[in-house]
């Protein structure tokens, strides 16, 4: 699996995480998510991925990589991202 493969795995499985929430919000969570956890390298490869067509990226994943794209990281949408600011997923 190549390293672009992953990142969009990751962002799928994160909004389908998500998904009870509506489209909108569950994009938002998404966004918040990868701007708060993701390491500046994985952010690169799934913004790259999504100027290449985005194939494969869930609808609120591909949304969520428009939002850190086009207006930067959206404020804390959980608990999770308040705590967890510091962290990432990278590993």
């Amino acid at each position: 699996m190549t390293t672009e493969t992953r990142a969009v795995m990751m962002a799928n499985q994160i909004a389908q995480n998500i998904s009870a929430h509506d489209a909108a919000e569950a994009a938002r969570a998404t966004a918040d998510h990868i701007a708060k956890f993701w390491d500046p390298r994985m952010r690169q490869l799934i913004f790259d991925h999504l100027a290449e067509g985005g194939a494969d990226l869930v609808p609120a994943a591909r949304r969520a990589v428009e939002i850190l794209r086009d207006d930067g990281p959206p404020p804390p949408q959980s608990d999770a991202t308040l705590f967890g600011a510091d962290r990432s997923d990278a590993g």
